[in-house]
């Protein structure tokens, strides 16, 4: 059996690793290849492109890289098309995999798309796009599966691989031993894994953290990096700030820097998410480019009042959200202050998280693999 795959950034290729992992269980001698990143390669996966090439988000910013994403993902065609796999596995990126499964789809080749596009947020007719584009979507939230179903596309909602993962009890001391953090108060702090997005909130971040050490002596803050090449622009904005003395920057980890927290402030994302299923109180910040702003608001593309996936999930709003104009040191510093100074809701925000991580702890690998081996089969 051979599987196709294209994943996009860290998230997908993390996604694309545990689908990998568990076919292999089905299928010992299956081959993989295709759009992947270090965890795909490390499972298995032969790569062709690296999967951080296709890391390039908003409504403007990817207009640079259309044309090299245009060859690319013609590229892709004419070797799936030459020796076709038994499946095409789409990872995220709707963007760019969308299109590819649909003109594989054309001739012949049965594709799944796994994680479905946020329909439900914004550009809600893609759903069309998305019923010719794959025989099957591999849902990662429950609300998901029924919006598939209204529209007649075969979906199945797996759960999130992420939920499978993370410590039920997160341990924040044992945590705090590992990276040698030795405070009173720890905040986590995640800038994004994007270079646009540190360039656009990391300054800010690091402006916060300077008020709160101001008015909190003996804070700690910790920032995993997630790609080396991030480290110079990171540690030049917390030089700027004044505030390098107080922090830990470590080379990803992102799991042992958010369970050494009391609290986590981070670029709104996936990462909001696994913020919560380790039971984390959470605060987000966003900013896009102010042109993809614009375009979104005066279009009326978002269909959301919250925007972070933990709020979307919960009967109530938990994590508090400042968003473009909104995301500024002072409003930011005060939300994260707010939380360190009452310990009776972080811990209820911890206990509605917990019930959280139960919903969507539901073997995903497997479940995904289950489906993409039957698809492969039929």
């Amino acid at each position: 059996m051979k599987i196709g795959l294209v994943a996009g950034e860290s998230s997908g290729d993390l996604l694309g690793a545990g689908l990998i992992r568990a076919l292999r269980e089905r299928v010992p001698d299956a081959a993989f290849e295709g759009v992947a990143g270090p965890a795909m390669v490390a499972a298995g996966c032969e790569q062709w492109e690296p999967a951080e090439s296709l890391a390039v988000m908003g409504l403007v910013e990817p207009l640079a890289h259309i044309s090299r994403l245009l060859r690319l993902r013609k590229s892709l065609f004419k070797r799936w098309q030459a020796s076709p796999p038994d499946v095409f596995v789409g990872i995220d990126a709707p963007d760019f995999n969308l299109g590819l499964e649909k003109k594989l789809r054309r001739i012949g080749i049965r594709t799944v798309h796994y994680v479905s596009p946020s329909v439900w947020a914004w550009r809600p007719g893609r759903i069309q796009t998305v019923r010719e584009a794959a025989d099957r979507v591999l849902c990662i939230l429950p609300f998901e599966k029924p919006l598939y179903d209204e529209h007649g596309v075969d979906a199945v909602f797996v759960g999130h691989p992420k939920a499978d993962s993370v410590p039920a009890r997160p341990d924040t001391n044992s945590a705090r031993q590992t990276l040698g953090v030795n405070a009173n108060e720890v905040v986590t702090i995640l800038p994004g894994s994007r270079r646009g997005e540190v360039d656009r909130l990391g300054t800010i971040l690091a402006e916060t953290a300077r008020l709160l050490a101001a008015s909190r002596p003996g804070i700690r803050f910790v920032t995993p990096v997630a790609t080396p090449a991030l480290r110079p622009l990171i540690e030049g904005q917390l030089q700027d700030a004044g505030i390098a003395d107080s922090f830990l920057l470590i080379d990803g980890d992102s799991e042992t820097a958010m369970v050494a927290a009391d609290v986590v402030l981070l670029a709104s994302g996936t990462a909001a998410l696994e913020s919560a299923l380790l039971g984390k109180p959470t605060i987000a910040a966003y900013r896009v480019a102010p042109i993809t702003y614009a375009i979104a608001k005066g279009l009326r593309l978002v269909k959301l009042t919250h925007y972070t996936l933990p709020n979307l999930l919960t009967e109530t709003p938990l994590v508090p959200e400042f968003i473009q104009s909104d995301a500024k040191p002072s409003a930011l510093a005060a939300a994260v202050a707010d939380l360190l100074d009452d310990p009776e809701r972080r811990r209820f925000i911890s206990d509605e998280f917990a019930k959280l991580r139960g919903e969507l702890a539901l073997g995903a690998d497997q479940r995904a693999a289950e489906s993409v081996f039957e698809l492969a089969q039929s």
